[in-house]
């Protein structure tokens, strides 16, 4: 009896014990539930459909479109900024995340800079996109406006991500937004996908989709008919891999691809390893830095092909760009500019520890000549000193003469086209675009003579030969800084970096050159290495330059994949090119005659372009001499600073010279 009862109060003892485990598990849960609530937003119980919905129900409350004075925009990444296609004194941003103690942030607000009066104005709109970033956008083409499609959105932690395939129109002169119902299927949702123009189409490729457990990478290219508001999906059978972050930049006869940034599966060898067995492995997604070139042909339908038939795509691959930035990198951005692509800072991954990625960032800015495949780098150079203007030389008797009579010819050639062609006027000619007044403005500004800080994903765009670089984010160990400033660089000049606004960041602390000095000095040697290698790949990079064909549509078009050779230099054909030092303005008035022949001559065998009247012929003259100047620009440029080493300021040739030059022999 006695022992029963024994057993009966152990028994009791353990159901007790047990019971009170049981609470003090339910207490730690319920506790570590509510901590999870308090300190990390991040739940997946977040609705991201209802928290849209209620940024919609916020933004109907606008009536109008109104805008309105504003100070420069805060700090933002992954934002677009694009100049106005139809007023070149403007400039739009719109949209960007912020990270404010970890937790995200996400804008919708459309910021319009005014370049001539250094103005910043906020626009609210009652049908504007949803807050986002990672968008795309580019100007209309033959279209005009500016068009918008997809993004992402996410919850305050990043837990839960949802993607965009909205696609919108701006008109860059009401600041109206209007959304887009297009016909038929369009792209799926997306992010980190970019965007050009060709003609009357919108061209989009790649980017990526984020489920927070995988991220799917995209290279499906898609075309939108502005005319017909169609997408179309062609299925071209070669194409570039999946990629987001590259650059695509518009040509003549299509569309051009270089670079980007994916994840793709790879194996990796473990060092822990079995006895008797080989060494452990296992597949991990990788990231990968692209470093290939595409070329997008784009051929238009017939003319007698029904209004809504697709155009012709073709993928071709080019060879590797001469000279390109060494070692690759990952948030490079690149803008259009003139027949170039200028890029601007990024940042390697140097290698995977334990510790995690180091990382190295830069802050180099070159240009890539897209018809000749090569970068150039861009430097600073401080602004040269005024010299006194070459006097003007009087010609003799028979020079004038002569001079008279190659004038006649031409005007006797010109009376065929219904006009007489004369020496240009050039106040009939915009060939500043105002930029006396800009450079007076900057003037005003802090100019830094240093390019901005190391950092990537800054967003980038031009304006009438000036480069605006907003924001981008810089890593110092744990500390991530997203700079809150725009500038500005003269790509003519390049007389330095002006600030259009900058505000400090908080808890920075400043850059890593003194703590570099050091590992500078350790890596001289290995860097002259680099060098040295650098400068054999780029010469053996450079292809020859090709043979003259007959002139069609097809052979007009630049070479442009990897078995076709590509012209190297600017500086071996047969029309006129500047002279170092020389600006454009004086480029025009020394050749201007010479381009008018140029065009005279492609009169006599096209019909369409004798009916030009000779206001026409003089606004095509210089837009010919405008795309040589920027053609030979960089290697003008090298002349230049070669001129400058050696003590010479500027070139006078013999013919300039005259007479007097004649004498002295």
């Amino acid at each position: 009896m006695v022992k029963k009862d024994k057993k009966a109060k152990a028994a009791e003892k353990k159901v007790r014990v047990a019971q009170k485990q049981e609470k003090k598990t339910a207490q730690k849960e319920k506790k570590a539930k509510s901590k999870s609530k308090d300190d990390d937003s991040d739940v997946e119980d977040v609705d991201l459909d209802a928290v849209l919905a209620e940024y919609a129900r916020q933004q109907e409350q606008f009536l109008k479109v109104t805008e309105k004075p504003s100070e420069p925009p805060f700090a933002r990444s992954s934002s677009a900024l694009i100049a106005s296609p139809s007023n070149d004194n403007e400039l739009f941003l719109f949209g960007g995340e912020s990270f404010v103690e970890s937790i995200a942030r996400f804008y919708n607000d459309l910021f319009v800079y005014n370049i001539k009066n250094d103005t910043w104005r906020l626009v609210t709109s009652p049908n504007s996109p949803l807050p986002r970033s990672g968008h795309a956008w580019c100007r209309g083409g033959n279209a005009g406006g500016i068009y918008l499609f997809g993004g992402e959105f996410s919850s305050p932690k990043q837990g839960t991500f949802y993607h965009y395939n909205d696609f919108w129109y701006l008109d860059p002169s009401s600041r109206e937004w209007t959304k887009l119902e297009t016909k038929g299927k369009g792209p799926p949702a997306r992010s980190g996908h970019r965007m050009t123009y060709f003609k009357n189409y919108i061209i989009l490729f790649g980017g990526f989709q984020d489920t927070s457990q995988q991220t799917k990478y995209l290279q499906d290219v898609w075309l939108y008919d502005c005319r017909e508001q169609t997408w179309h999906c062609p299925t071209p059978s070669q194409k570039p891999d999946a990629r987001s972050s590259f650059s695509l930049l518009p040509h003549d006869s299509g569309a051009v691809l270089y670079g980007g940034y994916s994840r793709v599966k790879t194996t990796k060898i473990s060092g822990n390893q079995k006895k008797g067995s080989g060494p452990a492995s296992r597949v991990v997604m990788a990231p990968k830095v692209h470093e290939d070139t595409w070329f997008l042909r784009i051929t238009q339908p017939d003319a007698t092909s029904p209004a809504s038939s697709p155009p012709t795509v073709r993928w071709e691959r080019r060879k590797k760009p001469a000279n390109s930035p060494n070692p690759p990198r990952a948030g490079v951005q690149m803008t259009y500019h003139r027949g170039r692509g200028v890029c601007f800072g990024g940042v390697h991954d140097v290698e995977q520890t334990e510790e995690g990625i180091d990382s190295e960032f830069f802050n180099d800015l070159f240009a890539w000549n897209i018809d000749r495949n090569r970068f150039f780098q861009l430097n600073l150079r401080k602004p040269r000193r005024q010299t006194k203007a070459a006097p003007v030389v009087n010609r003799g008797r028979r020079q004038r003469g002569k001079v008279a009579e190659e004038e006649l010819l031409r005007n006797l050639a010109a009376l065929e086209m219904k006009g007489a062609v004369s020496e240009i006027d050039m106040d009939e000619v915009d060939v500043t675009n105002g930029k006396e007044e800009e450079d007076a403005e900057n003037q005003k500004k802090v100019v830094s003579f240093e390019l901005p800080h190391i950092r990537f994903n800054a967003a980038l765009t031009v304006q009438d030969d000036m480069l605006y670089i907003f924001g981008g984010t810089f890593e110092k160990g744990d500390a991530e800084y997203t700079f809150d400033e725009m500038l500005s660089v003269d790509l003519d000049k390049l007389d330095g970096v002006t600030e259009i606004y900058k505000r400090d960041l908080p808890e920075w602390q400043g850059s890593e050159d003194e703590d570099s000095d050091e590992d500078d000095e350790e890596n001289e040697d290995e860097d002259m290495e680099d060098e040295d290698d650098a400068q054999e790949d780029e010469i053996s990079a450079i292809p020859r330059t090709p043979t003259e064909s007959s002139v069609t549509e097809e052979s007009t078009a630049p070479s442009m994949t990897e078995e076709d050779p590509i012209e190297s230099s600017a500086l071996t054909d047969s029309k006129p090119h500047p002279r170092p030092f020389e600006s454009l303005k004086d480029f025009f008035a020394r050749t201007s005659l010479q381009w008018q022949e140029i065009l005279l001559s492609d009169a006599l065998r096209d019909r369409e372009n004798q009916e030009k009247s000779v206001k026409e012929i003089k606004k095509d003259a210089f837009e010919l001499a405008k795309e040589k100047f920027w053609d030979c620009r960089e290697e003008i440029r090298a002349l230049e600073i070669e001129q400058e080493e050696a003590g010479i300021g500027e070139v006078v040739s013999v013919a300039e010279r005259g007479e007097q030059g004649k004498s002295r022999r």
